[in-house]
């Protein structure tokens, strides 16, 4: 990649938020990555250049057909104080997949991530050093082409923009309250619901507001026809560990393949766990909480990693699950995959990469 690089003088850079004091999604860097692509001529003027707001015609065509991709993804500076990215290939080659079930064009994935180590160099001083907190990456597509019409765009944006963050959850690694909907959908098999699309975030808000509003912390969704089997949460994958079998929902093609998911699968095979991914009900979970049966519920994915769930609440009763503290397994995966990401303990995987 001939890679245009265009760099703030230091004394134009933005001063750094406290490490022990970070929201997420709040603060950005002083640089971003870009790169422009136009049928006939492909991916083209990749660059490096300082923060700045888009110039979109308002014809531009992902303002109006929803053509608008993204990922998520984390750096972190470990206790040598070297900077770590994990499983970022699975990130890059995830963008591919939602590009193309969004008749987006394809990146190759070398080639994004290549980017994404020159931009993460560069704003090195950004990835704080406080356990638990990351650099967090927002690589995203989105159309630019104006025009008004139903069909895939000519023209396209591809952007990654840094963050640093704390948790995500105010909770931080405790035990949060999940409200199961039957009233909305998220995503229906057939649909776009494996894509990391910009519109099944959006169809998720009503639940999530309503959810929020009556003091639970995120949503879980059950499938799109017969409102009995789960899916996933708002922001991540569902695990149930029963007493023979860790269970998380198979993928559909309504669910999105999370790259925490997938690790989360490995660990615990490995551990010599029981995993099955398979169709389950959420009556299923509901008479195993009601008996014992179900012995810790938590959600994956990039921003919280490991999320226990102390309750699920359906239908105007609320189920505590394993007293409504975080499982050991909970703690167990959390400990290893926050462990390896930091460079704290053996990566036998090969998952990180540090820089």
């Amino acid at each position: 990649m001939d890679l245009e690089i265009e760099l703030l003088p230091d004394s134009k850079r933005k001063s750094l938020p406290q490490a022990d004091n970070l929201p997420f999604g709040i603060y950005r860097t002083d640089h971003m990555f870009c790169m422009d692509y136009k049928e006939g001529i492909g991916w083209h003027n990749p660059r490096i250049k300082p923060y700045d707001s888009f110039r979109l015609d308002p014809a531009a065509s992902g303002l109006h057909y929803g053509q608008a991709i993204f990922e998520g993804l984390k750096a972190y500076r470990g206790s040598d104080g070297r900077i770590r990215l994990f499983r970022a290939i699975e990130n890059m080659k995830r963008l591919n997949r939602s590009a193309w079930r969004m008749c987006m064009p394809q990146v190759k994935p070398e080639t994004l991530l290549e980017a994404l180590r020159q931009l993460v160099r560069i704003e090195e001083r950004w990835v704080p050093d406080k356990k638990g907190t990351s650099l967090y990456i927002r690589p995203f597509m989105i159309a630019t082409e104006p025009f008004l019409g139903v069909r895939p765009a000519k023209e396209y944006l591809l952007s990654i923009i840094l963050s640093p963050v704390g948790a995500y959850y105010p909770e931080g690694f405790n035990p949060v309250k999940i409200y199961v909907t039957d009233k909305y959908v998220r995503a229906a098999k057939g649909g776009v619901g494996e894509a990391k699309a910009a519109g099944n975030y959006a169809a998720s808000l009503m639940a999530s507001e309503e959810a929020k509003e009556k003091g639970f912390t995120q949503v879980l969704w059950l499938d799109a026809a017969e409102h009995r089997y789960v899916e996933e949460v708002g922001t991540m994958n569902i695990f149930f560990k029963f007493e023979h079998e860790l269970v998380t929902p198979a993928l559909s093609g309504s669910i999105l393949p999370g790259v925490t998911r997938d690790s989360v699968i490995r660990l615990a095979r490995d551990w010599g766990l029981q995993v099955e991914e398979r169709p389950i009900t959420i009556d299923e979970v509901l008479e195993e909480a009601q008996r014992g049966g179900l012995k810790e519920c938590f959600g994956t994915g990039t921003a919280a990693v490991i999320s226990p769930v102390g309750s699920l609440y359906y239908k105007g009763k609320t189920y505590p699950i394993n007293g409504e503290k975080t499982g050991p397994l909970a703690q167990r995966l959390f400990d290893e995959i926050t462990g390896i990401q930091y460079g704290e303990r053996p990566d036998p995987y090969g998952w990180v990469e540090v820089l």
